[in-house]
């Protein structure tokens, strides 16, 4: 039995389907159980971090979103454990080792969790992903409305990640040996600008769409919504350096699932339904 948190977001829905699909027991710990609308197969319960105990009966590995504990991690890990789960998997985040000021929020959230996981005498895997695909949805409203998007740094490069290939990786290391004490730096196969993405979602529309550089100082809560207010100036900071700076690249999917990570352009088309009006 694989216990996964953070089930209903773009990663962890990838991996349940991928293990259910595969016939892997899987239980989805999730806040709200009725709305999650798993596959057939997948246990749902509802994640406690007051009782967490009884929700890891009979797992034995773990797929932690970075997130789903808190600042309550370290207990959840606890209880993990005591349960009977030996190995973790937790996604975190490719800021750590990229050489980047340790006291950026990101970089501060995910050190912390894996530190507490290093510190939970599990054994442990660390998924390292650079740019998601899936922050393209923030011009999902725009591109909706019209062929104009509004964004910042349109020349800022990165090599944006298919979330279903994070998922691919993280089955991989929950069901194989050999990723104990590993951290798989995981990143999409080429770069690509904002404006390119852009432009990509647009032919997998089969629309033109222009993108409309404005100044970082307009950047609010229209264009990252879902961003906490006391971070957004070090994410902004962290995009104004990928003006004219080539992203990291890795060939970690195709040498962990044996197939090569998807381009953006493909991730785009996978998505093409949640991008029209």
């Amino acid at each position: 039995m694989i216990a996964v948190t953070g089930p209903t977001g773009n990663v962890g829905r990838a991996l349940v389907e991928r293990l259910a699909a595969a016939g892997q027991p899987v239980r989805a710990l999730t806040r709200d159980p009725e709305r999650a609308r798993l596959p057939a197969g997948t246990e749902t319960v509802r994640l406690s971090l007051d009782e967490p105990a009884a929700q890891f009966d009979g797992a034995t590995k773990l797929f932690l979103y970075v997130q789903a504990g808190g600042d309550r991690t370290a207990a959840l890990l606890d209880a993990a454990r005591a349960a009977g789960v030996r190995h973790v998997v937790l996604l975190s985040s490719g800021i750590i080792g990229s050489g980047a000021d340790e006291t950026h929020p990101i970089h501060v959230m995910h050190a912390t969790a894996e530190q507490q996981v290093r510190d939970s005498g599990l054994e442990w895997t660390f998924l390292r992903p650079n740019a998601f695909a899936a922050n393209a949805f923030q011009w999902a409203p725009q591109i909706r409305s019209g062929d104009t998007v509004r964004g910042i740094f349109a020349d800022g490069q990165s090599a944006p990640i298919h979330e279903d290939d994070i998922a691919a990786v993280a089955e991989r290391a929950l069901l194989d040996d050999g990723h104990e004490g590993a951290a798989h730096r995981l990143t999409g196969p080429e770069a690509i600008t904002n404006a390119g993405q852009v432009a990509a979602i647009g032919r997998a529309l089969g629309r033109e769409l222009r993108f409309t550089e404005i100044s970082p100082d307009e950047a609010g809560p229209e264009l990252f919504p879902h961003v906490p207010p006391g971070m957004l100036q070090a994410l902004l900071d962290t995009f104004a350096a990928s003006v004219g700076t080539p992203p990291e690249i890795t060939g970690t999917v195709g040498e962990i699932t044996g197939r090569p990570a998807r381009p953006f352009a493909v991730w785009a088309e996978d998505h093409v339904d949640d991008f029209k009006g």
